[in-house]
């Protein structure tokens, strides 16, 4: 398949046009030989909260191995599959990949076992989910800049980051919350984020957990997905075996699941026919997602990897250890804010005097969300092994 010419490139009416952009929460002056929606992936990816992704889990923990993804590797992988979407379906690239690299930077370590955790210890206080906590580390958390606290990124950019969240939580975002009140869409270039994360993390997790050894090529051939494709690359290379053969079976498999993407999506928007993105958000339903057929394969995929992979005693194992962790670290802290380093220890005790013990227990959740795997180990035996130095 060749390449569109560059007039086709051009963008769609309906792409997150920086021109009319909502602009950040900050003003600030323009930037100087890029554009506005590059200052925020260039922010992102400076960002501590990016960089400490390279040590935190997506499935397997971090020491486990030095070939398996870790949200910073995931969140890369998510730009490069959500880019060559946007591009087909020409809307705003440079955003999209921005949405993408930052949609996990409030992810706690330890993956989803460490979100559990948190979330539960903070259910008293608000709860906790790493989705909005992505959000508060931009708008908040980051401190980089003399100007403005967190990252001062565009609406459009925060508007992909926050995919979901509840009315009673959305009443106090302002402008981000607006759209799950009034039941609106985000733009499509938040739309091909959110769809990008999937299709990663789906196929990915094939591959690491045959790298594991929790599955093998067999349990995976009663998937359709997997042996369309397996079947595919087994008659073009007879013989092909090992890594070369996963990689090819896996690569194959985002890739048909890509291209149907945009082709169902196109479709989708050609029949809705949106002039502008504010038609767009308009919409009852997103734009974007593969056909049904597609879909359901997807999923059948999904509960594959949720029954023989996630739930795989020695992936429950770590996911136990972990949890016992954030829970021990979070009780400490709550119990004796001296515990924390002094930075920590104010903004616990600065939260406190504003809300009280909700405040005291958010700035708690704000320290362990950060932390990377290997520092939330350490930091636990820092607190209760006598045997370990402080």
């Amino acid at each position: 398949m060749t390449l569109p010419d560059v007039d086709a490139l051009t963008l769609a009416p309906y792409a997150a046009r920086e021109e009319r952009s909502r602009g950040r929460r900050y003003p600030e002056p323009a930037p100087e030989y890029r554009g506005e929606y590059q200052r925020d992936r260039d922010r992102i990816i400076h960002s501590n909260a990016f960089r400490r992704l390279v040590y935190k889990t997506q499935v397997f923990v971090n020491h486990e191995g030095d070939l398996y993804r870790t949200r910073v590797t995931h969140s890369i992988e998510v730009a490069q599959i959500a880019r060559s979407v946007a591009r087909a379906l020409r809307v705003e690239e440079t955003l999209t990949e921005a949405i993408s690299l930052a949609h996990d930077l409030g992810h706690t370590p330890f993956g989803h076992a460490g979100q559990d955790a948190l979330n539960e210890c903070m259910q008293p206080h608000g709860g906790f989910e790493h989705n909005l906590q992505s959000l508060r580390v931009v708008d908040e958390l980051e401190e980089r800049y003399a100007d403005f606290p967190g990252l001062n990124l565009t609406f459009e950019c925060r508007e992909g980051i926050l995919k979901h969240c509840s009315a009673r939580v959305a009443r106090g975002l302002g402008d981000v919350g607006e759209r799950f009140l009034s039941q609106r869409q985000p733009g499509l270039e938040a739309q091909i984020a959110n769809l990008a994360d999937e299709i990663a993390y789906n196929n990915h997790d094939v591959d690491d957990g045959l790298r594991a050894g929790l599955i093998d090529l067999e349990q995976l051939r009663e998937m359709r997905m997997f042996r369309r494709q397996y079947e595919r690359v087994t008659t073009r290379h007879p013989g092909l075996a090992g890594r070369r053969l996963v990689h090819e079976i896996i690569r194959g498999m985002i890739n048909h699941i890509v291209v149907d993407l945009i082709r169902a999506s196109q479709a989708r928007i050609e029949q809705a026919g949106p002039a502008s993105i504010e038609e767009v958000r308009a919409l009852p339903q997103p734009l974007i997602a593969p056909a049904e057929e597609t879909l359901q394969e997807h999923r059948e995929l999904m509960r594959f990897l949720r029954e023989r992979v996630y739930r795989h005693y020695k992936v429950l194992r770590m996911t136990t250890k972990a949890r016992r962790v954030i829970g021990q670290l979070f009780e400490a802290f709550m119990t004796d804010i001296r515990l924390m380093p002094p930075e920590h220890r104010e903004l616990a005790a600065r939260g406190e005097s504003g809300q009280g013990i909700d405040g005291r227990a958010r700035a708690v959740a704000d320290y362990i969300a950060g932390m990377t795997d290997r520092y939330a180990i350490l930091e636990h035996r820092r607190l209760f092994d006598p045997a370990e130095r402080t």
